[in-house]
This record gives structure tokens, C-alpha cells and sequence, in this order.
């Protein structure tokens, strides 16, 4: 049974009131969502490297499966965290899928606990990082899988490490030494092409 909402649903709507909407049957509301997130989702998506058609494939059976359980969905703090873990969730069942043609024993993405660091907390000015991730967002290419989602999640989609690990299905913790691992990594790239930079250009 359909429960319209009193103001009416566009594209101004925000995400709660799209999500209350959806889950009372207004199909109208989950393509708003779908269309206001799909750019975040895909751009995630590929961060799992693999084919763009996998990640719109996947993208388009979490909103069919949206759709088709809807009476089942409760309503969420957070949209784009439920999303962003919902897709991840569906990318990793493909890999595993395949996974099971190609005879491998484990995937880089699964959720196994990084090697511990004894910082006990990840101390980040603001500022200074928004600077680091635009000048070196080329470089997170060859950042390990895990540190590369975890950094992307946090400074690209602004993600906050509790919710980067309920995504991950790690403890916050182990984000800490993802985020702070590969910051370590960007740091020393960016020092070296810096001073490459001074003395030889």
C-alpha cells in the first residue's frame, strides 16, 4: 500500500524522506536515488578492478532487489552508506562466483585483519590531507586493494571510519591501519616526486 508523503517527491527531496517514500511503494523515489548515486557507486565500483559492465550490472540488481524487497527494507541513518555497502556486497559475491571457476583459494578483498600497528589513533589535519589527496590521487592506483578502498572511502566519499568499517566488515581499528598504512605510502611518493621535481626540473 502506497503512503504519499506530504510534500511531493523530486529531485530536491532528501534522502531520507526518498527512502521513506520507497519503502511506502513510490517507485519514483528509488529512481531519484538511483539516479542521484549511481555516478558514487560506479566510481566505487571500479575501485574493485573489475569490468565497468560488472559494476552497472551489479548497480542494477541492487536496485531491482531494492525494489522487489521493499516491504522488507527498514529505514536507514545513512542512504549512501547503506548503498555503498550494498553494492560492495554484490561485487564481492560475483568475485566469488567466479572465484569458484577459477580454482583460487581467497580473495584480495575479503575481509581478513591487516598486520597491527601500534599508533593507537590516526591523527590527520583536515586541511593538509584534502591538499595530499587532490596532488596525488594518481598514486592510489598502486595502493594495496584494502588501504585503496579504505583511503577512497574515507577522503573521496567522506566516510567516517565507523562506517568505513561496517562497509569493510572490519573493526575500526584495522581502518585506522589501512587508512594510516597508506597514507605513509602517499606521503613517501609525494616527498620523492617533490623532490625529483626541485632538483632535476
Amino acid at each position: 500500500m502506497y503512503f504519499p508523503t506530504a510534500e511531493p517527491i523530486d529531485f530536491s527531496t532528501d534522502d531520507a524522506a526518498l527512502w521513506l517514500s520507497y519503502r511506502h511503494g513510490d517507485n519514483k523515489a528509488l529512481g531519484i536515488l538511483a539516479e542521484r548515486y549511481f555516478v558514487t557507486l560506479k566510481r566505487y565500483g571500479m575501485k574493485f578492478m573489475v569490468d565497468e559492465a560488472i559494476v552497472d550490472d551489479c548497480i542494477q540488481d541492487l536496485f531491482l532487489d531494492l525494489w522487489q524487497n521493499r516491504h522488507k527494507i527498514n529505514q536507514t541513518p545513512s542512504v549512501k552508506f547503506y548503498l555503498l555497502k550494498s553494492v560492495r556486497n554484490s561485487i564481492l559475491e560475483h568475485l566469488r562466483y567466479q572465484q569458484r571457476f577459477a580454482g583460487e583459494d581467497s580473495l584480495p578483498w575479503d575481509s581478513a585483519l591487516p598486520e597491527q600497528f601500534n599508533a593507537e589513533s590516526l591523527l590527520i589535519e583536515q586541511e593538509t590531507m584534502d591538499s595530499m589527496v587532490r596532488q596525488v590521487s594518481s598514486q592510489m592506483a598502486s595502493l594495496p586493494k584494502r588501504e585503496r578502498e579504505a583511503l577512497y572511502l574515507r577522503y573521496f566519499e567522506n566516510l567516517s571510519v565507523i562506517e568505513i568499517a561496517a562497509i569493510m566488515g572490519v573493526n575500526r581499528q584495522s581502518v585506522s591501519n589501512f587508512l594510516q598504512k597508506a597514507l605513509a605510502r602517499i606521503r613517501t611518493k609525494w616527498l620523492v616526486t617533490m623532490v625529483f621535481n626541485l632538483f632535476f626540473f
